[in-house]
């Protein structure tokens, strides 16, 4: 798994990358703050390598708990998040993403 960021110069924003190595996986969305916690916004791609992969613009000077959703029910954390926390409302921790420059 893997997170990358790069802030973009012309907007106030962050294109933030998504890869997940997961060959036995149908499919993997990405479900968060900025999504509403809707798994089928930012569904991650099948790339030929094996990894799913997706890009998404962010507003900057933000953080946004997220996680993985596989196959539409196993949620899963990115050890890659810059953070984890606990969410009552989950009864679990999230991964955090710091979008601060």
């Amino acid at each position: 798994m893997s997170i990358s960021k790069q802030f973009l110069k012309t907007k106030p924003e962050c294109k933030v990358t998504f890869s997940v190595a997961a060959n036995q996986a149908k499919s993997i969305g990405v479900a968060g703050a900025f999504n509403n916690w809707s798994p089928n916004e930012l569904l991650l791609k099948k790339q030929k390598n094996g990894f799913f992969k997706g890009t998404i613009n962010l507003p900057i000077n933000n953080s946004f708990e997220f996680r993985y959703v596989i196959n539409g029910n196993q949620w899963m954390n990115d050890e890659e998040a810059d953070k984890l926390i606990w969410n009552d409302y989950a009864g679990a921790e999230n991964g955090l993403l710091n979008l601060y420059k």
